[in-house]
């Protein structure tokens, strides 16, 4: 084919996209910096490189869906992707093949947009609207086993007294202390306390109310009572299927625990089985200082090398038997066999969602091999990606799917660069070749490491820089002595020889969490990031994939957004005063420039997120957390940075007291209007409406707050939930069984 045809200094592609004629183009016939960017980007389209922005424009659509306030019309989203495509076809017909572009760029926003619209329909269940103490009935889908004996169970519910079938959420998770035998497939009966799925416990923070929405879980909380079994639920095969897969899941994790012993049992079992409850909070903490803690969460890592097993010892074998190896597509079979062996890994490791996603990932590259395509293509990627945005819209806001596909394409991005030199590669020494490997693996990790810290910072606020040196030191043991161990031992294990194996594993887990251990507590190993907004982060995430999608030197432009997001991340003011969405907790800036914490009702989770957010180490219910700030059992006051009063009024006892010599007055109660003295005041009807709340401060003294839940935002995740306070009528002072007041009773004197 013919390359680029240059006329009055741009380039042109054979398609004819970029062709100058009189129109809103033609200033791309410039000369300089514009004909520069006509040029590169005809070579891009010439390489059909433009097909890789459709799943971006399909992901702007998802996150238009989730940023937009009220559900959008599923109706017009899917009527205005039929009309986009369909211009865009006849578009394509007429020769106006720019035209064509633009519509099938808009058809795709439009499909990303209506793929979450029917998602959410489908997966609309009820939610509770307010913390109960009840009786629950249900079949355990799942058991996840803690250490000491306790236990988190996913319940497929059948009744809950007191509310209709139509109020009754389908799923509830609950813990309790002893399991006492109980595993999945049983159904049972217990007194249960529930709370609706917790809103975010900052502005802009972890929602576990819309990830619990997409999961069809519509209350959380733990068992209080006795658990009795009744009789067996009418519930569908599959379930029985997946409760069955969990038993053998549990199962085979006590088995590799117990073999191998301590926390690197606990380790080697969630390796293989995904089961983490056991693995103790120091050894967490020495994978995440380390940077390898994907090790033990079941996604790109573990299904790759999987996949990689099964067909590199079917290709092994098959090669044994020349008939067979010269007669028969041999690359193709195992190829095939990889497929089913990493489908039922899938299937076997829970099928969680970064699970599946690997695995869509790790099926269309293996598709590539059946038709003889590259394996690791930008291609490839871009399809995995959006199949796993059509099944799963909501996946593209969590960190999984944002770190793992950044990941991915910065890898592919960076060795894309056509055909191997094999017959060169081939006379290279030993030696030359095994240091290659090891500067590739370098790189590979270091790039990786890069392109997922962004997004690593926004949701984790902290990040490794000795990632780099945990993963040459550990990933070799893994590749080439835990995981074949791991896929032995699972296949041994029926015949009862698996001991041994694991044993071997457990020799190569103590490697590994040594190494862990020793990288973890280098000076500096980990290094907490103050929080951003999302809009730095979406910009980072657009100079990245300019980066990572494009080939010519256009490219680099990308350079330019990540450096804008950067410097948007890094203006980012930090909130001075954060309250949780009950208002039990909160967060002062004090006179040393850190949070003073008054944890009044013990929201140890909100004040991780607060310390997190602002790059502080200090964990919930270190003493040196309150500062000034003094609590007693009717609340907290102390002092702001510009010397204003603040108090947290948690009794009614101290309302009035607190109105009268507070500057900003926050309670969980409801004033009435009557809390007249301080400047501000943030009461139940703002927590009940709003919930999080952040206020900073501003140069001139007064305050900008931001909200979890901003006014006339109304969300399918955003059920419209009773108020915290009963309004059954109870008597002045006397508690609720979710330990709050009648505001009805409430009287200022």
């Amino acid at each position: 084919m013919a390359g680029p045809i240059v006329k009055a200094g741009v380039g042109f592609s054979d398609t004819g996209l970029w062709a100058s004629k009189a129109g809103p183009w033609s200033w791309l016939t410039l000369s300089g910096p514009y004909a520069w960017f006509a040029h590169q980007v005809a070579q891009e389209v010439g390489e059909r490189r433009s097909f890789l922005w459709l799943p971006v424009c399909f992901l702007a659509g998802v996150l238009a869906y989730f940023a937009a306030a009220r559900e959008p019309s599923g109706f017009v989203s899917i009527a205005a992707c039929s009309l986009t495509s369909l211009l865009a076809v006849i578009a394509h017909w007429r020769g106006a093949l720019k035209t064509s572009a633009l519509c099938w760029a808009a058809a795709f926003l439009f499909a990303g947009l209506s793929a979450s619209v029917l998602r959410t329909a489908g997966m609309t269940a009820p939610v509770l609207a307010s913390a109960k103490v009840t009786t629950v009935s249900g079949l355990i889908e799942s058991v996840d086993e803690r250490r000491g004996g306790a236990g988190r169970m996913l319940l497929q519910v059948r009744s809950i007294d007191g509310l209709s079938p139509l109020a009754t959420p389908r799923k509830v998770r609950v813990t309790i202390r002893t399991l006492g035998g109980l595993q999945a497939g049983d159904s049972i009966i217990a007194t249960m306390r529930l709370v609706p799925p917790a809103d975010p416990a900052e502005p802009g923070g972890y929602d576990f109310a819309r990830e619990a929405f997409f999961q069809q879980i519509g209350g959380v909380g733990s068992v209080v009572g006795r658990v009795e079994n009744i009789e067996p639920m009418d519930v569908p095969v599959a379930t029985h299927i997946g409760a069955a897969i969990d038993r053998a899941r549990n199962d085979l994790t006590r088995r590799i625990a117990g073999v191998i012993g301590g926390d690197d049992g606990a380790v080697a079992a969630a390796l293989v089985t995904g089961k983490r409850g056991l693995i103790s909070e120091e050894a967490n903490e020495a994978l995440r200082g380390a940077g390898i803690y994907h090790v033990v969460s079941i996604s790109g890592l573990h299904m790759v090398l999987a996949a990689g097993l099964f067909m590199w010892s079917l290709r092994a074998v098959l090669a044994l038997f020349p008939a067979i190896a010269l007669n028969y597509p041999v690359k193709k079979i195992s190829a095939v066999f990889a497929m089913i062996g990493a489908s039922a890994y899938c299937v076997f490791a829970g099928s969680e969602v970064a699970t599946e996603r690997s695995l869509i990932m790790i099926l269309v590259m293996l598709a590539a091999v059946l038709f003889d395509r590259p394996v690791l293509s930008m291609r490839n990627l871009a399809v995995a990606a959006l199949i796993v945005m059509v099944r799963e819209p909501e996946s593209v806001m969590g960190p999984s799917f944002q770190m793992s596909f950044g990941a991915v394409a910065a890898m592919i991005a960076l060795f894309e660069r056509g055909e191997r030199d094999e017959a060169r590669e081939a006379d290279l020494s030993f030696s030359r070749r095994a240091m290659r490997a090891f500067v590739i693996m370098l790189l590979t990790t270091l790039v990786a490491g890069l392109a997922t810290a962004p997004f690593a910072s926004f949701h984790f606020h902290r990040i490794n820089p000795y990632s780099i040196i945990g993963n040459a030191l550990t990933l070799p043991v893994v590749e080439f002595i835990v995981m074949p161990a791991a896929l032995l031992g699972v296949v041994l294990g029926p015949l009862g020889l698996d001991g041994p194996v694991w044993t071997i594993m457990g020799w190569g887990i103590s490697g590994m969490m040594d190494m862990s251990r020793l990288v973890a507590d280098l000076q500096g190993s980990t290094k907490y990031v103050a929080g951003f907004g999302f809009g730095a982060l979406l910009t980072i995430a657009f100079g990245l994939l300019w980066l990572c999608l494009w080939r010519s030197g256009i490219r680099y432009v990308g350079l330019v957004a990540m450096s804008l997001g950067l410097w948007l991340a890094s203006v980012t003011q930090s909130p001075d005063l954060v309250i949780d969405g009950r208002a039990r907790s909160m967060a002062v800036r004090g006179f040393s420039g850190q949070f003073e914490v008054l944890n009044g009702k013990g929201n140890d989770f909100a004040v991780s997120q607060w310390l997190l957010g602002d790059g502080d180490s200090r964990k919930p219910g270190q003493v040196t957390l309150a500062g000034k700030g003094r609590c007693d059992a009717w609340g907290c006051i102390t002092q702001w940075i510009d010397g204003r009063i603040v108090a947290l009024v948690l009794e009614p006892q101290a309302l009035a007291e607190d109105c009268a010599r507070a500057d900003v007055v926050v309670t969980r109660l409801y004033t009435n209007g009557r809390c007249k003295g301080p400047e501000r005041v943030l009461d139940g009807t703002h927590f009940a409406a709003h919930g999080a709340t952040e206020l900073r401060l501003q140069k001139n003294g007064t305050f900008e707050m931001r909200v979890a839940r901003e006014a006339g935002v109304q969300r399918a995740w955003f059920p419209q939930k009773q108020p915290f306070f009963t309004r059954t009528p109870v008597s002045s002072g006397e508690q609720t069984p979710d330990g709050d007041y009648d505001p009805n009773s409430l009287v200022i004197d």
